[in-house]
């Protein structure tokens, strides 16, 4: 499982560093990954420091740090 959340996260990141900042939806819809899987790819990559997080409304908004 770690292992798939590592990959994942690779997907994530290689969206934003081609589009820059894009909230979930877009992310998810680039990636094609499921909510669970997202969003444990998220925590990964925000835990090593390499997304910011953000909440702006009801939007969360993920960016390159």
């Amino acid at each position: 499982m770690v292992e798939q959340i590592g990959i994942n996260a690779g997907k994530v990141w290689s969206v934003l560093d081609e589009s820059g900042r894009q909230n979930v939806k877009e992310i998810k819809k680039a990636t094609k990954l499921t909510d669970k899987n997202l969003y444990a790819a998220l925590g990964w990559l925000a835990r090593e420091g390499k997304v910011t997080l953000e909440v702006e409304g009801k939007e969360l908004i993920a960016s390159l740090s």
